[in-house]
């Protein structure tokens, strides 16, 4: 117990350390030049790559121009627009590598997905160099790869589920690239001409032989393409869903590269990034419209965000999922749906061996699990549709459960009742959520806008499990933050 505490109270020293050291990094060029590096890396890969890019270039370019104030040409306007202009486009080039690392890092595998980041950087610094208010020199073409491998290493390390494992294997990868780097520098420098060689000639071919190998990455992930789920290939899957307004069998059409799900009566239902989407925007209405936009706003930033919220406050993050966990029963070959499934973060906490199902209002939500199921080598039939009108037949689940969520549903006993309609005779059903005194000890103080001047507080919807039900039970956990209703459905009809 004392050594689980010591772990927990080095681990909460740690994250204010790393915390702190992000903050200096605003103040201390040397500091920024890494921290910088691997802020801007985490959070275009939070974002769609467009999205991602230009929130990268508007914000580097205003910091630009604060921070290079002084530089600002006051002789004229065509000068000043000169300026801007050439700092736009240095802007621009400079966030290239990172919208490069987040298409091409997530079709490749370990640590060779680290590679795209620094490649692209090297390649484009070996041109930006020849641009005016860069602000980079030849030298940094060479230095860049190990500004920018480092970031592209850590934010590895962080979403490895193995960290330590792989740290020494980084550790070794990155000291040897550093040794190659000198050897190759003093190699290019030979061939042009020795000691004294123009620093321009090394970068420019340092740059080109990045480039090079940055395009073969490239070649390679175009003839490799990302492959989403075939629907296609999973005929029990398919044989479960129904449609959410008829309850009519859907049949599995293809169409040249593209499915979609089609009704006897003619409802098509069409596939987003390899899930189908039960769900048209004029659906969505009141609390659910309003939160999923919340939703679709943090969807990228929600696993870390949460992974960082328990650093800091020194809690152990598998012991915090397993408090409701640990609650189900699930044994291996059953068919399990959680419905508000958000980024699939409860699915690592199942047995091996499990069917898993999970449905969400949110696609930027769902694209984060697909990315979380890739990482943790797990498959899941995923959909788009709400919780309220599940497209599924009845009776097919042997485990069905909800975690976070229902509180701000339009119609809670809608989805209680939908989550009964489809789970086995005799399953054991799982609803958690935070209690009120969580509401408003965290999320009014820190997503305001959504949680502040609400009709009424949170409460458990035990009320609305149909009397019927057996084993009904409503448990507080964590300190009364979160509750935790688990119900059984009778093993035969009444």
């Amino acid at each position: 117990m004392f050594s689980d505490l010591q772990n927990l109270r080095r681990s909460q020293i740690i994250a204010w350390a790393v915390a702190a050291l992000f903050i200096l990094g605003f103040i201390f060029p040397l500091v920024g030049a890494f921290t910088g590096v691997i802020l801007a890396t985490w959070f275009i890969g939070t974002q769609r790559p467009l999205q991602g890019f230009i929130y990268l270039v508007a914000l580097n370019f205003l910091l630009s121009l604060v921070f290079g104030w002084s530089s600002f040409p006051l002789t004229g306007v065509l000068p000043a627009l000169d300026y801007i202009g050439w700092m736009l486009v240095a802007t621009i080039l400079l966030a290239l590598p990172f919208v490069f690392h987040r298409l091409l890092s997530p079709q490749l595998s370990g640590f060779v997905s680290t590679l795209p980041l620094p490649l692209a950087a090297a390649a484009v610094h070996g041109m930006a160099v020849l641009l005016p208010s860069t602000g980079a020199g030849p030298r940094f073409t060479i230095i860049s790869i190990l500004f920018y491998w480092f970031a592209a290493i850590i934010l590895w390390l962080w979403n490895s589920e193995a960290p330590a494992q792989h740290f020494a294997v980084a550790a070794s990868y990155f000291f040897s690239a550093q040794l190659f780097i000198v050897i190759l520098s003093f190699l290019l420098s030979f061939l042009g001409g020795g000691p004294g060689a123009h620093p321009l000639y090394i970068g420019s071919i340092f740059g080109s032989l990045c480039l090079i190998a940055a395009a073969a990455l490239a070649i390679w992930a175009l003839l490799h393409p990302e492959k989403h789920r075939i629907w296609a290939d999973q005929p029990q899957a398919v044989a479960q869903l129904r449609s959410p307004h008829t309850g009519e069998t859907l049949q599995l059409v293809r169409e040249k590269s593209s499915e979609f799900l089609l009704s006897p009566s003619g409802e098509r239902f069409p596939f987003r990034d390899g899930i189908p989407v039960f769900l048209e925007p004029a659906d969505l209405t009141g609390a659910n419209l309003k939160y999923n936009e919340l939703y679709e706003l943090i969807g990228g930033f929600y696993d870390d965000f949460q992974r960082v919220v328990l650093a800091f406050r020194g809690l152990d993050r598998e012991a915090w999922f397993r408090t409701y966990m640990d609650r189900l029963e699930v044994k291996s070959g059953e068919a399990v749906l959680e419905t508000s499934v958000g980024t699939g973060l409860n699915f690592k906490f199942l047995p091996k061996g499990v069917q898993l199902s999970g449905l969400d209002l949110s696609p930027e939500m769902l694209i984060n699990c697909q990315t979380n199921l890739s990482r943790w080598h797990l498959e899941a039939n995923l959909v788009i549709a709400n919780a309220e009108a599940l497209p599924y037949a009845d009776s097919i689940f042997d485990v069905v459960f909800h975690i976070g969520g229902i509180n701000v549903f339009n119609d809670r006993a809608k989805a209680i009742r939908e989550m009964i309609r489809v789970a086995k005779p005799g399953s054991l059903l799982l609803i958690a959520d935070e209690t009120e005194k969580h509401v408003k000890s965290f999320y009014e103080t820190t997503l305001g806008a959504y949680f502040k001047r609400r009709k009424q507080p949170v409460t458990p919807p035990i009320d609305l499990v149909p009397p019927e039900m057996h084993d009904i039970n409503l448990e507080e956990l964590r300190d009364g933050h979160f509750y935790a209703l688990s119900f059984r459905k009778p093993s035969s009809a009444h």
